[in-house]
């Protein structure tokens, strides 16, 4: 039989965009999967619409924004005016949209089982530490939630915290599907002396990393720590590589690729992510790299952030801290002992099939499956 069709809309350069990866690749097993995005086809797409970089979907009228002509502004935006001509006249099983930007335009096609929104962020929040998004952009991300998400038959998002907010304000459940990372076949490495402090991702100043690296300079502790950091703020990095350059047991490495992510982790004992609550999305941050280091099986220190310190109390791979400045990170670090490394490394090891992205994956499958078969029910009765 035909396999069924699914149209995946996501705003985003897919081949890049770990969490969209990992839709294609677990849902191509069972539908025809057709995807529009920037950058080229990903691997297990059947066909693909490439957006034109030119037209970034961040991009949208600002003189219609303020004014609240939220309609034409959506519309008139041309990354999905271009998706819109793209799809003219094609019709679908179900379609999956990423983030409340594709939503609208995903409600727009025809689509027999309708369509399922999978929300990588708080929306109307996400940027609320900056007065004139929380002033003029804020507004219009309400506005799309409430004329767009709330129509989407099914909907994900990224945490409870923020799935619980959907529901509070706009009546939306959201079920939850995290950024795990996918399973990595390691075993933990043995602990070593020095302690091998990591952390990875974005160079950007509200990451906290310079609090990093004052708790490193202060700790009593015999640690060394070394930085994978992409060039999201170049000045901000060049400031973070001379501090790095001045220190003995701190080193800036360039970044490594995704693929290889896990296996360079590997060779450290702890992985730290410390992010001050600047927004709400910050603030319920559940992201990538905390389960990339479960997955390289390190132990891992955090800051207070509920939904990282609920995962990490429930498995038991590594340690909270009182709070986001560097005095708190290190009370942490002073405290530690290779016999405790030792044994969040080995909860880390224990949780990491669990804490999969394959596993997370398997609830994509499901909503998009049980959109089909409610429908089909409902057409039978």
């Amino acid at each position: 039989m035909t396999r069924p069709r699914l149209l995946l809309i996501s705003f985003s350069t897919i081949e890049a965009d770990a969490r969209v990866l990992r839709q294609v690749r677990r849902l191509s097993k069972d539908f025809e999967v057709h995807t529009v995005g920037y950058g080229a086809a990903p691997a297990g797409a059947a066909s693909h619409i490439r957006v034109p970089d030119e037209f970034p979907i961040w991009r949208y009228d600002r003189a219609k924004v303020v004014l609240r002509r939220y309609r034409s502004a959506y519309w008139g935006n041309l990354a999905i005016a271009y998706a819109a001509e793209a799809l003219r006249d094609t019709a679908w099983d179900a379609v999956l949209a990423n983030d409340v930007d594709a939503v609208g335009l995903a409600l727009a096609l025809d689509s027999a089982h309708g369509v399922h929104a999978d929300l990588h962020e708080y929306a109307p929040r996400q940027k609320e530490d900056v007065m004139r998004w929380r002033l003029f952009v804020a507004p219009f991300m309400r506005w799309m939630c409430r004329r767009f998400v709330t129509r989407a038959r099914s909907v994900t998002t990224v945490g409870q915290g923020i799935a619980d907010e959907y529901l509070r304000e706009y009546g939306i459940r959201a079920g939850v599907v995290t950024n795990a990372a996918p399973f990595a076949d390691l075993a933990p490495a043995p602990v070593g002396e020095p302690l091998r402090l990591v952390h990875s991702g974005a160079a950007l100043r509200d990451r906290n990393i310079l609090a990093i690296l004052d708790a490193v300079s202060a700790t009593t502790t015999d640690v060394r720590l070394d930085l994978y950091l992409t060039s999201n703020d170049p000045a901000f990095l060049e400031e973070v590589r001379g501090r790095a350059a001045a220190s003995p047991n701190i080193e800036l490495h360039p970044p490594v690729p995704y693929a290889e992510l896990s296996s360079v982790l590997n060779a450290h004992d702890i992985g730290i992510h410390v992010l001050p609550p600047v927004n709400f999305n910050n603030r319920w941050a559940l992201p990538n790299k905390f389960f990339d280091y479960v997955q390289a099986r390190l132990a891992v220190i955090i800051g207070p952030s509920p939904e990282m310190a609920r995962v990490l109390s429930e498995h038991g791979f590594g340690v909270t801290a009182t709070g986001f400045e560097a005095e708190d990170l290190t009370r942490v670090l002073d405290g530690l002992t290779a016999e405790r490394v030792a044994g969040w490394k080995r909860a880390a090891h224990t949780a990491a099939e669990d804490l999969s992205g394959e596993h997370q994956a398997e609830l994509w499958a499901e909503a998009i499956h049980r959109m089909l078969s409610d429908r089909r029910q409902a057409e039978g009765s």
